[in-house]
C-alpha cells in the first residue's frame, strides 16, 4: 500500500535530498512525495490531493510557520498525521508542537533511517485511522439496511453457531400497503416514485418504531412489522391508527401536473409465530423474521381490506374491542382456512 507523504520545508535542496534518498521506495511506490515550501503551499496541496497521509514539516518558515500549520491541519485534513522535523536545541518548539498535536518528530540534520522507520510507524497509524473510519461508516451504512433487531443478535457472544436457531414467539404482525401505488410508478419518472415512497414508508416507520415495534421487511410498496413483548397487539393496533393517519395526510403535486393522496390498506393478526434466520445459506443470504399461520393471515387481511381500512379477525376483535372501536364488516373466506372468517373494521 503507497504511503503518501507532504514534505513541508523552505530548503531547496531537502526536496532532491528526499528523492535521492527515498529512490527505490520512491521506484516500487511504497512510498510517493509531495512539496511545499510554507504552510500556506502545504494547505493548499492538501486541499489538492485529500488522501495525503503523512505531513512531514519544518517548523521555521516563512509565510506560514509550521506550528500555525498544526493549528489548521485538524480543519484541513483530520486523518493526517503530522512529523515535525526541527533542530536539537529547540525543545520547546518541539513541546508546542506535541501539544498541538504533532505525532512524532525527527530532528535535523536528519538521520533518515530514523527517518524511514518513523514514516512507516506513521503510515500504520493513518491505515489503522482510516481502517476504524470505514468501519463506521460501513456500520452507519449496514443500519440502513438491516434491522435494529438483527444488529443486536450479531453482536451477542457466539452469534455465529445461533443462526439457525429458531423459537416460538407470541406477536402481532401488521401489514400495511400503499393503495394503487404500482399503478402511479407506471407513469411516474422513477426517482419521483422513489421518492414519495421513501417518504411514506419514513412516516410509517417512526410510528411503528414509537409503538415499540420493528421493521421486519420492506415488499414492494409494502411493509411488514412485528410487535413483540407486553401489549404487543394494542400497541400494533396503535402504530397502524397513527400510521394510517400520518401517511393519508399527505397530498402531492405530481411532475404530471395531477395530485396524489396516498391510501393505505392494513392488515393486523395476532398470535404464536416462529421467529428464526430464515434464507439460503448457499446464497449466503438469510432474513431473521417470523413465519407461521398468524403472518400468513395478516397479509391476507391487508389484501382485502379497501384503502384506508385496518382490517381484523374476529378472535383479534375480542381481544381488543374494549380499547379500541371496531366495525363487524362480513364472513370472508381466507386461503387454507377452512371456515369462514368474520372480519371487522378498526375505526378509532
Amino acid at each position: 500500500m503507497k504511503t503518501k507523504i507532504l514534505v513541508v520545508d523552505d530548503e531547496a535542496d531537502l526536496e532532491l535530498l528526499i528523492k535521492q534518498k527515498f529512490r527505490r521506495k520512491i521506484r516500487e511506490g511504497t512510498y510517493e512525495f509531495w512539496f511545499a515550501h510554507n504552510g500556506e503551499e502545504a494547505l493548499a496541496r492538501l486541499h489538492e490531493f485529500p488522501d495525503i497521509d503523512i505531513v512531514l514539516s519544518d517548523i521555521n518558515m516563512p509565510v506560514m510557520d509550521g506550528l500555525t500549520l498544526l493549528t489548521k491541519l485538524a480543519t484541513a485534513n483530520p486523518l493526517v498525521k503530522t512529523v515535525m522535523v526541527s533542530a536539537y536545541g529547540d525543545m520547546e518548539n518541539i513541546r508546542t508542537a506535541m501539544n498541538r498535536g504533532a505525532f512524532d518528530f525527527v530532528c535535523k540534520p536528519v538521520d533518515f533511517t530514523d527517518l524511514d522507520l518513523t514514516i512507516d510507524k506513521t503510515a500504520a497509524h493513518v491505515a489503522q485511522l482510516r481502517q476504524t473510519l470505514r468501519a463506521i461508516q460501513e456500520n452507519n451504512i449496514l443500519r440502513m439496511y438491516v434491522d435494529e433487531t438483527v444488529l443486536n443478535f450479531m453482536a451477542r457472544p457466539g452469534f455465529e453457531n445461533t443462526l439457525t436457531a429458531s423459537e416460538s414467539v407470541s406477536a402481532t404482525v401488521l401489514f400495511i400497503d400503499v393503495c394503487g401505488f404500482t399503478a402511479l410508478a407506471e407513469v411516474l419518472p422513477p426517482a419521483e416514485v422513489v421518492q414519495l415512497l421513501n417518504t411514506y414508508f419514513d412516516q410509517a416507520v417512526k410510528e411503528i418504531i414509537a409503538q415499540g415495534g420493528h421493521v421486519d421487511k420492506f415488499i414492494g410498496d409494502a411493509i411488514m412489522a412485528v410487535f413483540r413483548d407486553e401489549y404487543h397487539l394494542d400497541r400494533a393496533v396503535d402504530a397502524a391508527l397513527a400510521v394510517r393517519t400520518a401517511v393519508q395526510a399527505n397530498q402531492t403535486t405530481l411532475s404530471d401536473g395531477g395530485t396524489y393522496r396516498p391510501e393505505l390498506s392494513i392488515g393486523i393478526n395476532s398470535g404464536e409465530m416462529v421467529s428464526g434466520n430464515i434464507g439460503s445459506a448457499s446464497l449466503k443470504r438469510f432474513d431473521y423474521t417470523v413465519i407461521g399461520d398468524a403472518v400468513n393471515v395478516s397479509q391476507r387481511l391487508q389484501s382485502i381490506a379497501q384503502p384506508g381500512q385496518i382490517i381484523i379477525t374476529e378472535t383479534v376483535y375480542q381481544l381488543v374491542k374494549e380499547s379500541f372501536q371496531c366495525l363487524r364488516l362480513r364472513e370472508v373466506s381466507l386461503k387454507h382456512k377452512v371456515l369462514p372468517v368474520n372480519i371487522y373494521e378498526v375505526i378509532s
